[in-house]
């Protein structure tokens, strides 16, 4: 901006520098460079903060029409700076608009890692009790014997105890890393009123270890409380349950045995998986495989928890997660779930 001129001059020579520099703006970096014309014209070193200061040397008769002048520019130059900038929007958008579009149909690449083959058995079996109506429940792994045995018709001295192989955690006041999911039976009827309907799973303990045991595993305990729920009702949800795992061609049977939380009480056979009832090595030529253990609450688990026997009934069953799992994935040795092997958790990826 040249001084020498006159005031009025300087302002109108100004708003040209300004149309000139408008159109030359660099296109590839358009955004920064309307930054850099507003601060070079309105910014506070700018070009109209200099005519304010050159107000002074106007003549004062003069100086409210040059006053005038220098507001209309600057409203002029902002004016022009927002329209700068909705144009520069405007480009970006159509730059945008112009690409090629993302095809959502494509597939994505996989999912880096893998789901425990434990867990991924658990959510299969607990999308087929959900789908029949049952609400997952959890509870304690550190228990008092009171829910782990007394209120599950455990008496103190009661031979069934030893059956447990429990460990115990605190003496004076009986304490145990619970040996079944059953706590759960006792936490939920003494918290909710029938009709109930709960499946519970979770993580068990006891002393044992072999190519089909381990000291920690995973259970899963299912029972129904309501008025008039008979035997042939616990058959036909443990039926429907084991074919939805593992085919609705299979069969599966019941024989009598002995659970002190209920009585009747029965062991679960279905067919094994392998040879479909042939005879096979896995189930030892018989054609079965024992898979767990159910039947009708024992009225004295309902006196526990303050349930009326002759009004209600109900059946419970529980099966060994781990063991289902190794059925269902062809697996030899249980402990091979707990060794922690990249390669063989890699067999079962995240997108199953």
């Amino acid at each position: 901006m040249n001084e020498n001129l006159d005031f009025f001059t300087q302002a109108k020579n100004l708003k040209s520098e300004f149309s000139q520099a408008s159109q030359s703006l660099d296109k590839n970096q358009l955004d920064r460079a309307i930054e850099e014309l507003r601060i070079a014209f309105l910014g506070r070193k700018g070009h109209v903060q200099s005519l304010f200061e050159n107000l002074k040397s106007v003549p004062k008769e003069e100086r409210p029409e040059a006053g005038k002048a220098v507001n209309e520019l600057r409203g002029y130059l902002e004016s022009e700076i927002e329209k700068l900038k909705k144009t520069a929007l405007q480009s970006q958008l159509g730059k945008l608009l112009d690409k090629k579009p993302l095809d959502v149909s494509l597939p994505t690449e996989p999912i880096p890692g893998a789901i425990h083959p434990v867990n991924l058995m658990k959510n299969v079996i607990l999308k087929e009790f959900r789908r029949l109506g049952f609400t997952v429940y959890d509870g304690p792994e550190v228990d008092l014997d009171f829910y782990n045995f007394s209120a599950l018709n455990f008496p103190d001295d009661h031979p069934a105890r030893d059956m447990q192989d429990t460990f115990f955690v605190n003496a004076d006041k009986p304490t145990v890393l619970r040996t079944h999911t059953s706590n759960i039976q006792i936490h939920a009827m003494l918290n909710e009123k029938p009709p109930l309907r709960i499946v519970a799973p979770g993580r068990t303990f006891r002393c044992d270890s072999d190519l089909t045991h381990t000291p920690m595993f995973h259970q899963i305990e299912a029972f129904v409380v309501d008025r008039n729920i008979s035997f042939a009702h616990m058959k036909g949800v443990i039926d429907q349950f084991l074919k939805a795992v593992y085919g609705n061609d299979l069969k599966t049977r019941l024989r009598p045995s002995f659970f002190p939380f209920v009585e009747p009480g029965a062991e679960v056979d279905m067919q094994c998986v392998s040879c479909r009832g042939k005879g096979c090595r896995i189930c030892s030529q018989t054609g079965w495989l024992e898979i767990g253990g159910c039947g009708m609450i024992h009225p004295n688990v309902f006196e526990s928890v303050g349930y009326d026997s002759e009004e209600f009934t109900g059946f419970a069953f529980g099966f060994g997660i781990d063991r289902m799992a190794m059925l269902k994935f062809g697996l030899n040795d249980l402990r091979t779930l707990f060794e922690g092997n990249s390669k063989f958790l890699a067999q079962f990826p995240i997108n199953n």
